[in-house]
């Protein structure tokens, strides 16, 4: 008996470290391109530990608000393993979220990383919404400077500046590289695209509406 909860519980905890970036097992892993004198690891080749410097480990230019003037009026400024090399099976990455007033960063979610956003500057409606398991409980808060929210691996979530002044939030994930799957854009814009008569019966839509949200994603 105690074996078989022993075999249920590795099987368990099995599962969930392979959901997530691997544990490192040497200091650091710095990523490079050429693959010549390094070792792939995690989706990247990594430079030989002796060669690695101090500006694996960097990035600058946070300090900087990202350009807003966007359709959706906000953006985000990413910091992973694209930027910093060192990040490399580290398992995190960090990005800058800029608003400006009525922007929103739109339904979407991370397929490989849970995410805690920090509010630095003005208001926002944030919130996320559970599995079909749960019954699509929305979870959402007005949060004000200095407020944190957390958005579960995989969960649907947005955030909208409900104010008049420009928004800064920044946000750790718990992934190296997090991915990102907007929703309006993956249903509505996928390349080639879905069959309108699919999305239409999905979303209990006209075809011809299906058709003209296609037609907006496109491009």
């Amino acid at each position: 008996m105690r074996v078989s909860i022993l075999i249920t519980v590795l099987a368990v905890v099995i599962s969930f470290a392979k959901a997530y970036d691997p544990s490192p097992l040497q200091d650091f892993c710095v990523a490079i391109d050429d693959p010549k004198n390094g070792v792939f690891v995690n989706g990247k080749f990594c430079k030989d530990p002796k060669q690695a410097k101090a500006e694996d480990f960097f990035y600058s230019g946070l300090n900087k608000a990202g350009n807003t003037d966007k359709d959706l009026k906000f953006n985000v400024t990413t910091v992973n393993v694209d930027q910093i090399p060192g990040l490399n099976t580290m398992g995190i990455s960090l990005v800058r979220i800029d608003y400006a007033p009525y922007g929103q960063n739109p339904p979407h979610t991370h397929p490989r990383a849970t995410e805690i956003l920090v509010l630095l500057e003005g208001t926002l409606y944030v919130g996320f919404v559970s599995s079909n398991q749960d019954n699509n409980r929305l979870f959402a808060k007005v949060l004000q400077p200095g407020d944190v929210f957390v958005f579960p691996i995989g969960m649907i979530h947005f955030q909208v500046n409900i104010g008049k002044t420009p928004a800064v939030a920044f946000a750790g994930l718990s992934s190296q590289n997090a991915g990102v799957i907007t929703i309006a854009d993956t249903v509505f814009g996928s390349k080639p695209p879905i069959n309108p008569e699919v999305l239409a019966m999905a979303f209990q839509l006209d075809v011809n509406v299906v058709k003209d949200l296609e037609a907006k994603f496109k491009n």
